[in-house]
């Protein structure tokens, strides 16, 4: 038995194949056997997901879930702190954005939920 690819859409290991397409039950994203599943369709990298599986695009807005400690300083940013116009790069802190009152700062999607 072929071993099927997880949705590059929503990361579910729950797909199956429909003729020559493979198809996710959870969100409904199909894609063809002949397309990278792994990717992200915009940039080809690894798709970016907040704290609870939703995938994240450039310009969304987002919202913290957890006070962060601001490295350098003895400011923290706020549970609830919304963040607006995000843009994703690659590494550890996903994220880069600007915080009204902190500035430009680098953040990690684990701690951040979609607004």
């Amino acid at each position: 038995m072929s071993e099927l690819p997880n949705c590059p859409e929503c990361g579910s290991v729950y797909t199956y194949e429909d003729a020559a397409m493979y198809v996710c039950p959870e969100c409904g994203h199909e894609w063809g056997q002949g397309e990278a599943a792994s990717t992200d369709d915009e940039g080809g990298e690894k798709p970016v997901h907040d704290a609870n599986g939703n995938a994240l695009r450039d310009g969304d807005s987002v919202t913290v879930i957890k006070d962060l400690k601001v490295k350098g300083s003895s400011s923290v940013v706020k549970v609830g702190t919304k963040v607006k116009n995000i843009r994703l790069v690659g590494g550890d802190h996903d994220i880069d954005c600007k915080i009204d009152g902190f500035g430009p700062m680098k953040l990690k999607s684990e701690f951040v939920k979609k607004v």
